[in-house]
């Protein structure tokens, strides 16, 4: 039993509308979901990600609007870690994101660094170490230039550079030195890492990262469950969120991790060409829809908004 490397990673924005504008547009991944919070309805639950909404690829967002914004310290993530195909790519993108005003920061040869508009530091790296390509189509970023998927998260701790033996022990994760660890699954990897934690107080907000999520398979998932329990480890109840099933649990350095299945996946409730055109509502608020449609922001999606442009010329 192992995990599959990621799932998702979620956030919070203060802007739908700018967080749609920047990653499935600026960034040119897929919405693959427009839904709302299972714990707060009246926020937005946003999913972006590749083609097919595959684990591994997926960025999540809750809105608050007009949260403050956040700034991440002990026991929060604080950069992801996007792949791109090559150095050319990274050549593409300081272009494009400098373009769109987003003030971009070439680190090395090998990765470029930039902040979305809540503040949160993303670093675009070269994928070269064996993951399968993760890639979503859009009409202004060429296929070889195209972000394929997750591949780090760092995360700032105290005692960043100890071994957490939860996570080799408990979790399987493999550790290779200092703070950096990696998930190696059947078909994909994630690196995860600890930085010294900054002198400053935690906060959470715009920009900060709520969770993040370990992918399994589903026959699995009960088996997470009780293997926590049993390092003494508190998780919750399954959560069904529906299109994955969900545990939560804090690792001993205070980030909140959770574990989905794999299954059943982002189209069980539309059609695959459709993805994330239409507002999803989880099963349990279904009844509160003529309500959610009047007081949610209605939110433009560059693909759907680029394909009715093109029938209305053609």
């Amino acid at each position: 039993m192992r995990l599959e490397g990621l799932h998702h990673i979620t956030m919070i924005t203060g802007d739908a509308q700018s967080n749609v504008a920047f990653y499935a547009d600026v960034l040119g991944l897929r919405l693959v979901k427009k839904t709302v919070n299972f714990d707060d309805p009246s926020a937005y639950h946003l999913y972006f990600g590749d083609e097919t909404g595959a684990p591994g690829s997926i960025l999540t967002w809750f809105e608050f609007a007009g949260a403050a914004p956040g700034r991440a310290g002990l026991g929060m993530i604080h950069t992801l870690q996007l792949g791109v195909p090559s150095d050319a790519s990274l050549d593409f993108w300081q272009q494009r994101l400098a373009a769109k005003g987003a003030n971009p920061t070439r680190v090395s040869e090998r990765s470029l660094k930039v902040s979305d508009p809540d503040g949160l530091q993303l670093e675009l790296v070269v994928a070269d170490d064996g993951n399968p390509p993760l890639q979503a189509a859009h009409h202004e970023v060429p296929a070889e230039h195209a972000i394929t998927g997750l591949e780090g998260a760092r995360a700032y701790s105290m005692f960043h550079g100890v071994e957490e033996q939860v996570l080799t022990e408990v979790l399987g994760f493999e550790h290779q030195g200092g703070g950096e660890y990696r998930v190696q699954g059947d078909e994909r990897h994630f690196h995860w890492a600890y930085d010294e934690a900054p002198a400053w107080a935690p906060r959470s907000g715009a920009g900060t990262v709520h969770h993040i999520a370990w992918a399994s398979q589903d026959d699995d998932h009960l088996k997470w469950q009780a293997r926590v329990r049993e390092a003494d480890g508190y998780i919750t109840d399954v959560k069904d969120r529906d299109y994955f099933n969900a545990i939560y649990f804090r690792e001993p350095r205070g980030v909140l991790f959770e574990i989905a299945t794999m299954s059943p996946g982002f189209a069980a409730d539309e059609d695959a060409e459709r993805l994330g055109e239409e507002l999803r509502l989880p099963r349990q608020h279904e009844h509160l829809r003529a309500q959610l449609e009047r007081s949610l922001q209605p939110i433009v999606n560059p693909r759907a908004a680029a394909r009715e442009t093109s029938e209305v010329s053609a």
